[in-house]
């Protein structure tokens, strides 16, 4: 049995991560830290986890952490962990980073965007993708688990732009978030009167996470140019991205489906949709799938749309983390990720 542990598992992901590991086969959670709530019972905070993990919280001795556990999740806020991964890696643990610490490979794209310097620019991560980079994560000590916006817009984009069919320098996508997505701790912007019968537009030219798609993006294509809007929408949880592109060349609608069904054929979370099906948050809630459809062409305009959906805290945060464990631990892809979404 595979001993992990949790570093700051109070908040969303913390919780996502119990409830997932609880159900695998081959790991046991050895500790789960929060200073907030150290010494109280881990279902006094996440009130689902009663009777399914018998663990409290305890204090984050980084160190003791590492030498208890093979494998550390720091489901820490940005900053955070930039100060705890040294620690960790060099006490023997591997780990995977659900922060936006180690996702850049310039340290000072981070510092640019996030606003704080980098304490330990010199450490990479593996960007823990497993859709395109499986091979590296299944090496790798450290892995930098990806946004959700980025998840959902970089494995919306990747086929076509792959494929050479569309203008790299124009691409737009539109993506809304759950307000789970900002964190459980509470903002005026995520304050339910604020934000119910409500969609809001921000960051709309500085986000974070754009420089993050462009890194990915940029492996295929250097001329790439894109624009990135996210929106706050009143739901709790999924994340759902309309993305826009120029084709270069006559495609059908078929022609694109049939693209994405070749690109991530045998990839055990990308689903790919039927035609006339347009990806659900409903769908996908409480799953580690993605789900990509709509495919909707502009024969007269020479424009297509496609459409992709996921759980923001699934395989926008704690499963994708669960996947890149399994991965990189030798387990089955899917173990302890085989729920399906919670519909309607």
């Amino acid at each position: 049995m595979v001993e992990v542990g949790i570093i700051g598992g109070s908040g969303y992901t913390g919780g996502e991560l119990l409830r997932l590991l609880a159900g695998h086969s081959g790991v046991e959670v050895a500790c789960v830290t929060s200073r907030a709530h150290e010494g109280r019972p881990v279902h006094s905070v996440h009130p689902n986890l009663r009777r399914v993990l018998n663990l409290k919280f305890e204090a984050p001795d980084y160190e003791r952490v590492a030498e208890r556990c093979d494998l550390v999740f720091c489901a820490t806020p940005h900053g955070v962990s930039m100060q705890i991964v040294p620690l960790l890696l060099e006490s023997g643990a591997r780990v995977i980073d659900l922060s936006g610490d180690f996702r850049f490979s310039d340290a000072s794209v981070y510092e640019r965007y996030y606003g704080m310097k980098h304490s330990a620019p010199d450490i990479k991560g593996v960007y823990g993708l497993p859709e395109l980079h499986r091979k590296k994560i299944k090496r790798a000590k450290l892995v930098a688990n990806p946004g959700c916006y980025p998840t959902a817009v970089i494995l919306g984009i990747v086929p076509l732009l792959t494929a050479k069919v569309i203008d790299p320098t124009f691409i737009v996508a539109d993506a809304k978030s759950g307000i789970s997505g900002a964190g459980h701790r509470p903002r005026e912007a995520t304050h339910f009167p604020n934000a119910a019968e409500s969609v809001l537009a921000y960051k709309m030219a500085r986000h974070q996470h754009l420089p993050e798609i462009e890194q990915e993006l940029q492996r295929f294509s250097s001329e790439l140019r894109m624009s990135f809007v996210p929106h706050i929408v009143p739901v709790i949880r999924g994340l759902t991205a309309t993305i826009h592109f120029q084709l270069t060349r006559s495609m059908s609608q078929e022609d694109v489906r049939e693209l994405y069904r070749e690109y991530y054929g045998g990839e055990p979370f990308v689903r790919v949709l039927d035609a006339g099906e347009v990806p659900r948050l409903s769908a996908v809630r409480g799953s580690n799938f993605v789900d990509i459809g709509a495919f909707s062409v502009d024969d007269e305009r020479d424009r297509v749309v496609v459409v992709s959906a996921i759980d923001n805290l699934v395989k926008g945060a704690s499963g994708q983390a669960v996947q890149n464990m399994n991965i990189m631990l030798g387990f089955r892809e899917d173990e302890g990720l085989r729920s399906i979404a919670i519909h309607p």
